[in-house]
């Protein structure tokens, strides 16, 4: 006898129901503040640099060379800001390789705004009013990078290697051979002081990053330079990165240079920079903040589910 191949979605009706009523508040948030909702498109030549990203390919119309499924809309979207279009915001569907698991699925809904004039903590105000219409109120509560780290006794903008590998060590976290400095930091973060953060009805706000994790946010001058770059943790998990965004095209390029040399090292391979992005920002990109949040993280909270997969009608495994 055949086994009977599951075609049911993930998540019941009743609940997709007010997953749809989630998505009407949030289109309801950027409706009444004015921003333009805007539409990108989901296939690119570019891919994303990031070595911890990995961008799916798919076969170009009519043959010639791959193009990939975007990980983040962020690239037109700044197309769009250095055009003139002003305050953004769109939700799509992105698709990032290797992620798999109770909190992961290769294909999420992703929501992205852009604030012209705003700087990173304007914008983290804003985030936690869109958040608290979708979960309820919460206690706000932000501290530096390095005032989180503080309780493990050590400056995540100084500290070494080892000393960072040792406080893993300390709380039972053995960190993987050859992973580098800002590996075990986010070893640190994740393992150890994510899983406290925006418990106990709060948000958690965590800015002021190394500057080598600086991605495209720009740097806050000063010895260490830091990443004018946030997050925000709601139960355990990130649900929100932005950043006060770096518009300098030599910079950007210097840095997605630096990620192609990253992914040689470790064998990942290396893909093709977005020179539309850079050719945008040399046009002039205006002085803004953008941010990036799970919405299916966000909504898994929002209806009290424990899987990702609980608040889709379909995860991979079912598509």
């Amino acid at each position: 006898m055949n086994a009977v191949t599951p075609w049911e979605p993930d998540a019941p009706i009743a609940l997709l129901r007010r997953r749809a009523e989630l998505l009407h508040r949030v289109r309801a948030f950027f409706l009444d503040r004015g921003l333009l909702e805007v539409e990108t498109p989901y296939l690119s030549s570019a891919a994303a640099t990031d070595p911890a990203l990995e961008s799916l390919r798919a076969a170009a119309p009519g043959g010639g060379a791959p193009v990939y499924l975007h990980t983040s809309p962020e690239f037109p979207m700044k197309r769009l800001l250095a055009a003139g279009s002003g305050p953004i915001w769109q939700i799509c569907r992105v698709f990032r390789g290797g992620e798999s698991g109770r909190l992961h699925n290769p294909e999420f809904s992703m929501l992205e705004w852009y604030r012209p004039d705003w700087d990173h903590h304007r914008l983290m105000a804003e985030v936690a009013e869109l958040l608290q219409v979708v979960v309820g109120a919460r206690e706000v509560r932000i501290r530096s990078y390095a005032e989180l780290f503080a309780p493990l006794d050590i400056d995540p903008h100084e500290a070494s290697s080892g000393r960072i590998a040792a406080a893993a060590a300390r709380r039972g976290v053995e960190a993987p051979p050859g992973l580098d400095r800002d590996g075990l930091l986010d070893l640190l973060l994740s393992h150890v002081l994510a899983p406290d953060l925006g418990r106990t009805g709060a948000l958690d706000f965590v800015h002021g990053f190394p500057a080598s994790q600086a991605s495209l946010a720009r740097l806050e001058p000063g010895e260490p330079p830091i990443a004018r770059r946030f997050e925000c943790f709601l139960e355990g998990m990130e649900v929100a990165n932005g950043y006060h965004e770096l518009a300098d095209a030599g910079e950007q390029r210097q840095r997605f240079e630096a990620d192609l040399a990253l992914r040689r090292a470790r064998g990942v391979p290396v893909v093709p920079v977005d020179e539309r992005l850079l050719a945008a920002l040399a046009h002039g990109l205006p002085d803004c903040a953008g941010v990036a949040v799970g919405l299916d993280r966000l909504f898994m909270v929002a209806l009290g589910a424990t899987w990702l997969r609980q608040v889709m009608a379909f995860s991979f495994a079912r598509s």
